[in-house]
């Protein structure tokens, strides 16, 4: 019986050649019994294409491991595993598998007030996307219909493309955009491509905890950087782990604590990246939210060296149930992200593509911005006002000038998680800060989130929270 298709990682930018790297997947896969004695390996030309590798490649490491008497060849019939394998002398005892890394996600999908991460359905924004949704599917491009291009749709990359040049200062061209299901899958398929394990991955304390996961879940060795009013300190990076392969940061509008990357800072980040040869991860979440001065220009736009990979989200902004994502890749790592993009899922959803790109190109995103952004003004506003209202001798406040969610510190005395569950008591999620630290002192805070929840809503969670606090 002819095995599954195998799934074989393939790091193009990795010291092994594709052909060793086939050869070696194949023989651990038949050592250790996954394809069994007299099992069918798959036909050279379908593995290949699951791979996204040239066939030559696949063909010469069958052609190995036929002399090497791993497999055998039946004219007419394929390539089967032997029935009379080699002894495994030089396999190493296997080795217990790690633990899967655990993702906070208690609440997280709920729609109880002060939840963040959430977006109003604005009426004019779905009653537009509708009448687009109905215009696609009234006259449907069979390629629409179809498997498409790993990247996503040229015509979304390339509205992309111009909207980033003009609103984030990206410097980028459409070839470099990989469309994703989300920001987090973009996360993931950078770390896959970019990481082994043991590698050093330098990561914001405190920090967003799914980033966490994914890089635990890569084997990187993880390097908590502390944060101050700059932002990520980097003398403190570098004085931990000079030689570490990659850099995690929020630089717009650090997660959690809201604080942007200075500057200097920026500069010393960059630099250390060229020296070391390494990779910055610029996670850029939030930044179409900015509700006092300018947009905040990207750290990617002053990169001269190429270190730089960009991530943004369309879940943020319009609705996160579209799960609409995207990379800016460097040259050098866009064809190794597009092979494992393509190996995890194909492509992305190619009418919900359509949809968006006529949504941006004919105008209907800068405006849903600017109603967003006014809209969500007015509920920090309200939120703020609740929260010194009737808590104002328990918890400080901090306003951001951008972002959709804030920071309440609790007076001291007062425990973030406790306080947390007594909310959740009341159907309130006030999320805690001080488990997103590693190794810094953590403060006790909560991140309360004002975006997709009514002024009313806000208001009413707030008495709660103080009833709560009480």
């Amino acid at each position: 019986m002819e095995a599954d298709l195998l799934l074989i990682p393939i790091d193009r930018a990795g010291p092994e050649p594709v052909l060793r790297q086939v050869y070696l997947g194949l023989r651990r896969a038949i050592l250790s019994g996954a394809i069994p004695a007299g099992g069918r390996l798959p036909p050279t030309r379908a593995l290949a294409a699951r791979l996204g590798i040239a066939r030559n490649s696949v063909v010469a490491a069958y052609e190995q491991l036929l002399a090497e008497g791993f497999i055998e060849g039946r004219v007419g019939a394929g390539s089967f595993v032997s029935r009379d394998l080699p002894e495994p002398l030089d396999l190493p005892p296997p080795a217990a598998p790690p633990p899967p890394p655990v993702v906070p996600h208690a609440g997280q999908y709920g729609a109880a007030p002060f939840n963040t991460g959430r977006c109003t359905l604005d009426d004019r924004t779905l009653q537009v996307w509708r009448s687009l949704t109905s215009r696609r599917l009234a006259r449907p491009d069979p390629a629409l219909l179809g498997y498409a291009d790993p990247s996503g749709s040229a015509a979304l990359r390339g509205a992309i493309a111009r909207y980033l040049r003009a609103a984030r200062a990206v410097r980028c061209e459409p070839e470099q955009v990989v469309v994703t299901a989300g920001a987090q899958q973009a996360i993931d398929l950078v770390l896959r491509v970019l990481l082994r394990p043991g590698d050093a991955a330098w990561f914001e304390d405190p920090g967003y905890p799914a980033v966490r996961a994914a890089l635990a879940a890569a084997g990187a060795r993880i390097v908590p950087v502390p944060v101050d009013a700059q932002g990520m300190d980097v003398a403190a990076g570098i004085a931990a782990a000079p030689e570490a392969r990659l850099a995690y940061v929020t630089p717009s509008s650090q997660y959690p604590l809201g604080v942007v990357l200075s500057m200097a800072r920026r500069m010393e980040l960059l630099a250390w990246a060229h020296r070391a040869g390494a990779w910055l991860l610029e996670d850029d979440y939030d930044s179409e939210f900015r509700y006092a001065g300018r947009p905040l220009a990207s750290l990617q736009g002053i990169d001269a060296a190429g270190r730089v990979i960009y991530v943004g989200t369309f879940s943020k902004v319009l609705f996160p149930g579209l799960r609409l994502g995207y990379a800016v890749l460097p040259p050098a790592l866009l064809e190794a992200v597009r092979s494992v993009r393509l190996l995890s899922d194909w492509h992305p959803a190619a009418l919900q593509e359509g949809v968006v790109t006529d949504f941006i190109e004919e105008g209907h995103f800068a405006q849903h911005l600017r109603r967003m952004r006014q809209h969500y003004r007015g509920t920090r506003d309200a939120l703020v006002t609740a929260l010194r209202e009737h808590l104002a001798d328990m918890l400080e406040v901090e306003v951001p000038d951008q972002g959709m969610k804030l920071l309440a510190r609790l007076r001291p005395g007062l425990a973030d998680q406790a306080v947390a569950e007594a909310a959740a008591r009341r159907g309130v999620i006030a999320r805690p800060v001080s488990p997103m630290f590693l190794a810094a002192p953590p403060i006790q805070a909560l991140m309360l989130g004002f975006s997709g929840h009514e002024p009313g809503s806000l208001r009413w969670a707030a008495r709660e929270l103080a009833r709560a606090l009480a």
